[in-house]
């Protein structure tokens, strides 16, 4: 199982099962989150940038609730690396803002 959507930057960012498996290990509650989480890399309110130059896709779902998703460009497609939800915005404002 892939599943993929394109990023705001146009690149083609996939979903495979293993890190689907991955994310829900870590995080149970987004186990009903799968479209969502592809709908956060197709239109995310906010993308940031990581420690490491991932990228962050960062929605809000509900009231004061984010998704936030960790993705890859790559020059032949990217993937998405983990996924979680937050409350605390905070610690995401630290991180330099490259869309929009």
């Amino acid at each position: 199982m892939n599943l993929y959507a394109t990023s705001q930057n146009g690149v083609l960012i996939r979903l495979t099962e293993e890190r689907w498996k991955h994310i829900i290990s870590g995080h149970s509650e987004l186990v009903s989150y799968q479209a969502e989480i592809l709908e956060t890399i197709r239109h995310p309110e906010k993308i940031l940038v990581g420690n490491h130059q991932e990228l962050l896709a960062v929605k809000q779902i509900v009231s004061g609730k984010y998704l936030i998703v960790v993705y890859r460009e790559l020059s032949e497609g990217g993937f998405i690396i983990t996924a979680y939800l937050t409350r605390r915005l905070r610690e995401l404002t630290k991180r330099k803002q490259i869309w929009p």
